[in-house]
């Protein structure tokens, strides 16, 4: 398996137009070119990897555990998955990001 891209990490948030709502959020952790996605947690939550298998980024679309990363992020090294976590917890949106 090749050496894993980097991690670049960046926010997106969806929000319903009229009320403000937040819809869904994505967190990017690397740049590279999308191969596959992934389904987990009965759609609630989706992942895009690169042909290598590598995180590039996941969506959330209805409440999860900030533990979901370690799914995601299964090919990732311990050290990445940190990251990752913290990464959602600090800047992901409380009303999908559960602790």
């Amino acid at each position: 398996m090749a050496k894993p891209p980097k991690p670049y990490f960046a926010l997106t948030i969806d929000t319903e137009v009229d009320t403000g709502d937040v819809i869904a959020v994505y967190f990017q952790v690397r740049k590279g070119k999308y191969h596959h996605v992934e389904q987990f947690a009965g759609g609630a939550a989706i992942a895009d990897y690169d042909k290598h298998g590598y995180l590039l980024g996941m969506e959330l679309l209805a409440p999860c555990r900030v533990t979901i990363a370690d799914q995601f992020a299964k090919n990732e090294p311990m050290a990445v998955r940190t990251e990752i976590k913290r990464f959602m917890k600090r800047s992901g949106p409380r009303e999908l990001v559960l602790a």
